[in-house]
């Protein structure tokens, strides 16, 4: 995140100089600002995936949703998105306060996940939860760092992170 400053974001916003250094004083408050609205963002689409899919009811509706979710975080403004969220991450090993912030938050995917492993008598399916989507966010930054997708869109790797967390 060297190149985070405020001459920096005034430019690629098309901003005057001095803009954004009026609303945040130092370069940390710009990156907590921007840190924010990352986890903001990322909210808002995981609602918004969960009002336009139901539930999964079966492990190859489960894959299908993860495969979508991948997508968008892999393609488009969710690449940029995507590669913004890591570079917060790695900052966040020195800073807690970002560490906190980006602490993952409950959210309906996340719930349903939850809940399709609960009904299938998964031990611990918040444990399990988790696991798979830390899997799935490995295969997101796979993606993106290498610019390119997997023969068939990765389903298979996806099918046997499903398979894993129902065991």
């Amino acid at each position: 995140m060297r190149g985070l400053t405020h001459r920096a974001v005034d430019a690629a916003a098309g901003l005057a100089a001095g803009t954004t250094s009026a609303y945040f004083r130092t370069r940390s408050a710009l990156l907590v600002a921007l840190v924010r609205r990352l986890v903001e963002l990322d909210q808002a689409e995981l609602r918004a995936a969960a009002e336009r899919s139901p539930a999964p009811r079966t492990a190859a509706e489960l894959v299908q949703g993860l495969a979508l979710l991948i997508a968008a975080r892999t393609g488009g403004e969710g690449r940029r998105r995507s590669l913004a969220r890591y570079a917060c991450v790695l900052e966040s090993v020195r800073d807690p306060e970002l560490r906190e912030i980006l602490v993952p938050r409950q959210n309906p995917g996340r719930e349903a996940v939850r809940a399709f492993l609960a009904a299938r008598g998964v031990a611990d399916p918040e444990t399990r939860t988790l696991t798979l989507l830390a899997c799935v966010d490995g295969l997101v930054l796979d993606r993106v760092v290498a610019g390119v997708e997997p023969p068939g869109g990765g389903r298979e790797q996806i099918e046997g992170l499903v398979a894993a967390a129902l065991r």
